[in-house]
């Protein structure tokens, strides 16, 4: 079937800025999708039927999809496929029913603004999404374009940097980019005293540390006291080697099974923005230990599964990897998790005490694998000297099923 679904991405300055193929386009279609802002650039004379989205917005996509085989324009904000309409729609329309035209993105007329080059900064978004996603993204010298949510995001914006130790850090708001309303708003993120902007805008910032922030690296291995915790809390140096044998790969999903304060499941989700991981843990005071983990490590994404395994492994989506950290002894939990696991995927387990150590030898006689002993001392005070105080032993085993 032909293309009869065109995505026009269109600017601020409406038709001025499409093209010929683009006029066409809308020309030829009998009904044209889009937002009231969007509809409203179109011209007084417009013949075809002019349809703003439903609210909810989750009817949408059956009434576009309901006109297949019409000639159908959907109107869009700059590229449509960069966290756009667009890519929303092409999981249900086939790339040779649907003709995308994008127009500059938001990103791309802020990076020009602003003389940065668009390659060296992080495009995020806090439209509909968690503020505290941008924690992840805080390190001297970065430089973020942020889609904002509303006219109240540079401010909220500034907030967070202040209170993550970025407070000197340059903040701008640009409203109405490539539009005759454009502007712009600068400032410092301790000082931001502008509560309310245009609600069309994008946030450029700057990062600069104050003198006592604290940068926290997204390999594994983060500081002990960087999580909220109960002593329930895989250690630093072992956590470091659990997430080696983890080894997560963008788009992966994890399974973290007992997970604690959430240490594994947030360094698998730090690791690379399109990894995914589930936390599943019973202790309701360790849940509410994960959301305020998850949050503050820029991870608001981590999903939390309050339950014990291995009843509440029940219906989960399939993961391509599992670590076992707690309720390795429980019957049924290792039999249960491996046979989840997708073919290719990783299973962890890691064991302290002798019962659950044995199991693990046992299994891995089962199913073949690896064991690993890890042994780590720190040098702690010992009278006017320093003396070598050893942590009690970890066994880290790791188990890959076949494709």
């Amino acid at each position: 079937m032909a293309a009869w679904l065109t995505v026009i991405g269109i600017g601020e300055d409406g038709m001025d800025g499409l093209g010929a193929t683009a006029r066409a386009a809308l020309k030829a279609a009998r009904i044209v999708f889009g937002g009231e802002r969007h509809l409203g650039l179109l011209p007084p004379d417009f013949t075809a039927e002019r349809r703003p989205w439903p609210v909810p917005f989750a009817a949408a996509y059956d009434q576009v999809m309901a006109l297949k085989g019409t000639p159908v324009c959907v109107l869009a904000s700059g590229d449509p496929m960069f966290y756009g309409m667009g890519a929303s729609l092409s999981r249900l329309v086939p790339a040779e029913e649907m003709h995308v035209i994008p127009a500059p993105s938001s990103f791309s007329l802020a990076a020009a603004r602003m003389g940065w080059a668009l390659q060296d900064a992080a495009l995020l978004t806090i439209h509909g999404r968690p503020l505290e996603g941008l924690n992840s993204h805080l390190h001297d010298g970065a430089r973020l374009l942020i889609l904002s949510h509303d006219g109240g995001s540079p401010a909220a914006v500034a907030k967070l940097l202040g209170a993550r130790g970025f407070g000197r850090s340059e903040l701008t708001a640009l409203e109405h980019l490539g539009g005759p309303k454009e502007h712009r708003v600068d400032g410092l993120a301790s000082t931001w005293s502008t509560s309310e902007v245009a609600a069309l805008n994008l946030v450029a910032v700057k990062c600069i540390a104050d003198a006592d922030a604290r940068a926290l690296s997204t390999l594994a291995g983060l500081p002990d006291d960087a999580y909220q915790n109960d002593g329930q809390l895989t250690k630093r140096d072992v956590r470091a080697v659990t997430l080696a044998r983890l080894a997560p790969c963008p788009g992966e999903l994890l399974w973290d099974v007992g997970a604690g304060c959430g240490s594994i499941g947030i360094e698998w989700m730090r690791a690379h923005p399109a990894c995914r991981a589930i936390a599943i843990e019973a202790d309701t005071g360790r849940q509410q230990l994960i959301r305020a983990n998850s949050l503050a490590l820029g991870v608001p994404g981590l999903e939390l599964v309050a339950g014990a395994a291995p009843a509440a492994l029940d219906g989960l989506p399939a993961p391509d990897a599992i670590f076992i950290g707690g309720g390795v002894t429980e019957p049924g939990v290792l039999d249960l998790c491996w046979a989840a696991l997708k073919p290719g995927g990783r299973l962890v387990a890691n064991a302290v005490t002798v019962q659950s150590e044995m199991l693990l030898v046992a299994w891995q006689g089962k199913i073949g694998g690896e064991l690993t002993r890890i042994s780590v001392s720190q040098a702690k005070p010992l009278g006017d000297f320093d003396a070598w105080r050893a942590a009690l032993p970890v066994t880290v085993f790791v188990g890959y099923k076949s494709k």
